[in-house]
């Protein structure tokens, strides 16, 4: 894809705010160009730092964990046909359930603070990095299964030359859904129990109707999430391209 075609896109995207803007006022929203000096005026404060250092280290954890752990499961369940099909509709009806009503448990477990919001982004995440896992693993070409067998490759040459390769494309893309998911997940956690964070800045502007402040956290936060998933997606891009 053509570096223009995005730039363009976010054009379009700023002028579709602006003509917002102009329609509704100061009521609800702000323009780009004040929003924008809100947000260099935010990031220039000291005292705005350490909230933006603890929501990425909150979420670097829950989806670090969040990778480690969906592995540990997809992997495993696709390479066992039977019990990957019995796990998967459990997988999916813990995927579909709203994980906001689970948070009073992360509370009494975790407690208020770092754990809470690293448990509640891995929560979020863990589940469809396993569904992509073991369906990856599931939808390795027959072909490829009966050749290393053939040539009797090893545990560990099979994974290395066989699994790997074919199933990274895959995995890739549960971890970019992931990557989102457990973000929403971190946020929200620092919403709802937390005292430092992005999140907790965010819920505090909420409650004082702060527009300048609620539309900068929600640039910043837009921002990081689009570039971060751009590098995501062109690495799916060129994983899938370059599968056999």
């Amino acid at each position: 894809m053509r570096w223009r075609d995005p730039l363009f896109l976010v054009v379009i995207l700023f002028v579709i705010w602006e003509l917002l803007y102009l329609a509704v006022g100061d009521v609800a929203l702000r323009s780009p160009v004040a929003t924008g000096k809100s947000l260099g005026a935010m990031l220039g404060d000291a005292r705005f730092l350490p909230h933006v250092r603890e929501t990425l280290l909150a979420f670097v954890q829950g989806f670090a964990i969040a990778v480690v752990v969906g592995l540990l499961i997809g992997v495993p369940l696709g390479a066992a046909r039977f019990a990957g099909e019995v796990a998967e509709p459990i997988l999916v009806a813990l995927y579909s359930i709203p994980k906001v009503t689970l948070y009073p448990v992360i509370l009494l477990v975790f407690g208020i603070g770092m754990p809470a919001k690293v448990a509640f982004g891995a929560i979020h995440g863990i589940v469809p990095i396993s569904i992509f896992a073991m369906n990856a693993v599931r939808n390795i070409n027959p072909t490829h299964l009966r050749t290393a067998r053939v040539m009797r490759l090893s545990t560990s040459s099979f994974a290395l030359k066989i699994l790997i390769p074919a199933a990274l494309p895959e995995i890739v893309t549960g971890v970019r859904v992931g990557f989102s998911l457990a973000l929403i997940g971190t946020l929200l956690g620092e919403m709802f129990g937390s005292q430092r964070g992005l999140g907790h800045l965010l819920m505090q502007a909420m409650s004082l109707h702060n527009i300048e402040r609620i539309l900068a956290l929600t640039l910043l936060l837009v921002a990081f999430a689009a570039g971060v998933n751009a590098l995501l997606l062109a690495l799916d891009r060129h994983l899938h391209r370059a599968l056999p």
